[in-house]
């Protein structure tokens, strides 16, 4: 791109924009690399292609990924339009390598978002788009160019530009089925590779700067391979790349007919050789796989950890768990201008070289490079043979290509192509560098010569290491330090989750980051100031100031994991539940314990929580008992002491919830179990190791209770709330424990998990807010519920599992836990854009309207209408003559018979929880009982009671599981005898006259099909009925088709847009 001339020529940008941009060198930019192979991006796609050459004038505004320069990522203020924010992650994915983007900024993964981190500025960028965690990462050598990828159902593909935080092309359904395992970006930023993480792994060559929707080329490996996860390009040559396994290195070479007929102009010289002269057809990826075993060399080789190209031409080396390095060279060299393939097909293990006892665990070759003078293109290939002694080897099988281009080419024609100037990188200083289990970093010449070592006390074993990009503006020259390398810091990233920073002239080790190395299961927010608490199931408990941010205090518990966490109301104390069982009570500044260990559970701690007034401390674990701690006066200082505990409940706890007492100030203690019992316990009257029950209530029938809240007063009548498995929320009364409302909670895929009421906002104090989490989103809640599904919106925050929810002191900031992502979220509030959301859904009863299929002017709503009048026609009495009174309202007593006419059909306590629902609705105001209801809020009840999802085969097929057995032809049957037993004897059993009517009417035996105006039926010959209409062996297909005569269509999947 060569020229006289002042200013470049105009260029088409990554998005189709147009630029006047200085001239760039060729290979010396990704940017202008990139660009130069076609559109980027998804936008681009839609862009006409041109020809080499053809410009276009736009006036569009300037692209700005083109006009991107390095620091542009944190210049503004952020401003965001949603409910809630990603404000900054805590911890990373320790499994994966940690980036240097520049010195001092790092680049790594936390759960599924992609990190860009100024330690020095105390700032991050997030980079999102991932539905699934991130599963791998890799940067361009330039640090322009971030790809991300995941693992799980529609895997994504990100290409990222880091100067500006912007996506620039999404690769979907690059690996379906399982997602991607590893990723690697070529030298010259065009070219990426990725390895599927299925059964049977699919490796796939993408032209990403292309908008083509399939790769270039792929090929699946055998599993006998071994699960290859670890892959490199070869960075002299983007057409090679190696992957390895634990026990098998595979060496590929991708051939594609595009490059053939590239403009020289367009490539890399070697590169576009190489394709003049490769085989004839069709684009294709061949790989070798050479044998390693312990007879090749009398030698234990131990499992493979990491691959790199060797500076040398023709050589490859891979790290063992054995501490060796395998040596991989060409077989036959001096044939090698005969199959320009050589290195798929002629590679082997040449070396197996001792390093060290202890395990090589990264591998990495560092070329620091500087440009010298130009060279014509006959120079280049008369340099082929000079190229040794300086320490740069043309990468095979570029040294057979350019033997075979003197014998066979016309030079001077070649030279007049390439008559512009092209530059040549030598390696004066290029060096091996090594990480271990040691945590141990070694420099090796290329001759495996140990140069240096750094060695830090304390440090895990090495995950990662990056270097720091050398200035663009001063290329490395020759060092002139002892050690080549002494220019360039790097970065260490290890196992157990430590990121070190090594300044090299003075083997100085900073650590930037000590995070957890196990799951992260608890969270907690100081009561009165910016803190977060959370612990680690690797014992680290760590107090963080999140306005900063900054680490203010942490403290290690070797022997046991942190479980669960909470301040109690002053703030003055940390209570901490264990994984073995204990509870420490710590001071919230200090971390230090106030008193005593308590060690009184025989299970991990799954819930802690203090009083209003910190008299008393309750814990709740895995072994289904609930332990109250009583606070005393020890030597002057407040301490607690254990009171009682109690097996309260068989099966697993969800939550305990402290509360007041409606005539007093006295707490009141609740706690609510998976075996649906919300249980109250009689603090006043219970005595040391007598923990005293003051009432029982089974909260569902069929559903399980998942989380337990207070409900803030927007009433006289306290309540409290709950969220079932269902999708459900139920209030209760906080007295009587009578359900007084079921309302449709929020329905994002999973249910509710743990919930929070948002702290009074002082601009607002009338209204309020709820947050929680599913099993993978956390979200907001406008209160009150009312089942209008626009007041409510979540996104993801841990794919694979959130475990704990917390909320600030002033409900700014919601803060979530991932658990086994071992990170933790801070989300920033925005209930201006809630409530915006909530308006545009629609008042009134809009949006419950389009809860209903078709609408307000659909079949649905006008049969609804039909029902609702021919109830009050029947009301009166069908055969009536007289002239009748119309009305807007129906007798409570008809709700149940319009709900089932409309396909749902509630059991007898729903139906009962249903009437006392509207019944009771204005008892507390007004003291008098509703005894009719009107359509508008028959329309409401019908959408909150009803199943969130309707009724689906799946459902059906569970009750099989459970109560048939498998029959001859292996499906999941059940006897008629059996299954008329149930129904008689098990749940809400049936009365045989009430069976024997229902039996009659489903198989169209009825005379009116269906309700009958008899109130007795004569049971006989019902069995001689059921014998001939239903078979002795009942399928669910056939139960659901054939007796109840309903077609049931699995739920369309619900996702979080």
């Amino acid at each position: 791109m060569a020229g006289s001339s002042d200013t470049a020529p105009k260029e088409s940008s990554p998005d189709g924009q147009m630029h006047r941009e200085a001239a760039v060198p060729p290979q010396q930019d990704s940017m202008a690399a990139a660009q130069e192979d076609g559109a980027l991006g998804n936008a681009a796609a839609a862009a006409p292609q041109r020809a080499p050459g053809e410009l276009e004038e736009r006036s569009d505004a300037p692209s700005r990924v083109w006009g991107a320069q390095p620091g542009l990522l944190f210049q503004g203020e952020k401003q965001s339009c949603h409910p809630l924010s990603l404000s900054w992650a805590l911890g990373y994915n320790s499994s994966l390598a940690v980036h240097s983007i520049e010195d001092g900024m790092l680049l790594y993964a936390c759960a599924h978002t992609a990190v860009i981190h100024d330690v020095l500025g105390s700032r991050q960028y997030h980079l999102q788009g991932h539905a699934n965690a991130i599963s791998c990462l890799c940067v361009s050598e330039d640090r322009r160019w971030v790809a991300t990828a995941d693992q799980g159902p529609d895997p994504l593909v990100i290409i990222w530009d880091a100067f500006s935080g912007i996506p620039v092309r999404t690769i979907f359904d690059s690996h379906a089925g399982g997602g991607i395992c590893t990723i690697a970006i070529s030298q010259d930023a065009r070219c990426l590779v990725t390895i599927s993480a299925g059964m049977v792994q699919r490796v796939c060559v993408w032209r990403w700067t292309y908008p083509d929707e399939s790769p270039v080329c792929d090929v699946e490996l055998s599993p006998e391979f071994g699960f290859q996860d670890f892959v490199i390009f070869n960075p002299q040559n983007p057409y090679e790349f190696v992957s390895n396994s634990k026990t098998q290195v595979i060496f590929y070479l991708w051939v594609s007919r595009t490059t053939k007929s590239s403009s020289p102009e367009k490539v890399n010289v070697f590169v576009w050789i190489h394709a003049l002269l490769s085989l004839q057809g069709d684009a294709g990826l061949q790989y070798s796989t050479p044998s390693l075993t312990k007879q090749t060399f009398g030698s234990a080789v131990g499992h493979f950890t990491q691959s790199a190209f060797h500076f040398n031409a023709t050589q490859v080396l891979t790290g063992t768990s054995a501490g060796k390095m395998v040596v991989w060279d060409v077989e036959r060299k001096r044939e090698l201008y005969k199959e320009p393939q050589g290195r798929v097909h002629g590679m082997k293990a040449s070396k197996l070289v001792p390093m060290q006892k202890e395990s090589l665990t990264a591998l990495m070759v560092l070329e620091n490079e500087f440009p010298v003078a130009s060279k014509s293109f006959q120079d280049i290939l008369m340099a082929s043979s000079h190229c040794a002694p300086h320490g740069q080897f043309l990468s095979f099988p570029w040294v057979a290509l350019v033997e075979q281009c003197k014998n066979r080419m016309d030079l001077s024609h070649l030279e007049h192509e390439f008559s512009h100037p092209i530059t040549l990188c030598f390696l004066p200083s290029s060096c091996i560098v090594t990480g271990d289990v040691r945590g141990q970093v070694k420099f090796y010449n290329g001759h495996l010569q140990l140069l240096a070592c750094y060695d830090h006390s304390g440090t895990g074993p090495i995950r990662s290491i990056s270097f720091s990009k050398a200035p663009p503006d001063s290329p490395a020259a020759p060092s002139t330090s002892s050690h080549p390398f002494a220019a360039r810091n790097f970065i260490l990233s290890t196992s157990d989750a430590t990121v070190l920073r090594v300044v090299t002239d003075g083997t100085d080790f900073e650590k930037v980051m000590k995070e957890a190395k196990k799951a992260v299961t608890a969270i907690a927010c100081h009561p009165q100031q910016p803190r977060l608490a959370m612990g680690s199931h690797c014992g680290l408990l760590k107090v963080w100031d999140y306005q900063q941010p900054q680490l203010l205090m942490s403290r290690i518990f070797p022997s046991a994991g942190v479980q669960c966490l909470s301040y109690d109301p002053a703030g003055s104390f940390l209570a901490a539940g264990f994984t073995d069982g204990s509870v420490h009570v710590l001071d919230a500044i200090s971390l230090l314990s106030c008193c005593e260990v308590f060690r009184f559970s025989r299970g991990p701690i799954t819930h802690v929580q203090f009083s209003h007034n910190s008299e008393y401390l309750a814990t709740a674990d895995e072994k289904y008992a609930v332990t109250v701690y009583k606070r005393v006066l020890q030597n002057e200082r407040r301490c607690w002491e254990h009171l009682a505990g109690l097996h309260s409940h068989y099966k697993p706890i969800r939550s305990i919830l402290f509360g007041i007492h409606l005539d007093g100030s006295e707490p009141r203690l609740l706690s609510l179990g998976e075996d649906r019992q919300l249980i109250e316990y009689d603090l006043s009257s219970s005595s040391k190791d007598q923990l005293v029950v003051l009432h029982r209530h089974r909260v569902e029938q069929a559903a399980v209770p998942l989380c337990l809240a207070w409900y803030p007063h927007f009433s006289t009548e306290s309540f409290i709330l709950t969220a079932n498995s269902c999708y459900k929320m139920k209030l209760y009364n906080a007295t009587t424990k009578m359900c007084r409302k079921t309302l449709l909670g929020p329905t994002y895929g999973s249910p509710l998990e743990k919930m929070r009421i948002l702290p009074k906002s002082a601009a607002q104090p009338q209204k309020h807010y709820l947050a929680y989490i599913t099993k993978d989103k956390v979200g907001l809640q406008i209160l009150p519920i009312d089942g209008n599904p626009h007041k409510s919106s979540a996104f993801i925050c841990h794919p694979d599992g959130a475990s704990d929810l917390a909320i600030s002191y002033d409900g700014h900031y919601i803060f979530t836990a991932g658990g086994s992502d071992r990170t933790v979220l801070k989300w920033e509030v925005n209930l201006n854009a809630l409530e915006a959301a909530a308006s545009l859904g629609g008042e009134d009863l809009v949006p419950f309207y389009r809860l209903l299929e078709g609408g307000q002017d659909g079949e649905f709503f006008r049969e609804l209408e039909d029902y609702f009048y021919y109830v009050q026609l029947r009301s009166h009495g069908i055969d009536m003559l007289e002239s009748r009174q119309v009305s807007t309202y129906i007798p409570l007593e008809e709700i149940p018979s319009v709900m089932r006419a409309m396909g749902f059909y509630p059991s007898e306590e729903e139906i009962e929880e249903m009437i006392n629902e509207v019944k009771f609705s204005e008892f507390v105001d007004t003291g008098e009982q509703v005894t009719k209801i009107n359509l508008r809020d028959f329309i409401k009840l019908y959408i909150n009671h009803r199943p969130a999802f309707g009724l689906s085969m799946k459902t059906v097929q569970q009750a099989f599981q459970v109560l048939g057995y498998e029959n001859e032809n292996g499906d999941k049957v059940i006897d008629r005898g059996d299954l008329l037993s149930l129904l008689q004897c098990r749940g809400e059993h049936m009365m045989e006259d009430e069976l024997a009517l229902c039996l009659s009417a489903l198989l169209g035996r009825h005379p009116m099909g269906g309700r009958s105006d008899l109130d007795v039926r004569d049971p006989s010959g019902a069995a001689a009925l059921m014998e001939e209409e239903i078979p002795e062996q009942i399928t669910a297909e056939r139960f659901t088709a054939g007796i109840l005569g309903l077609s049931i269509a699995e739920p369309e999947k619900r996702t979080v847009n």
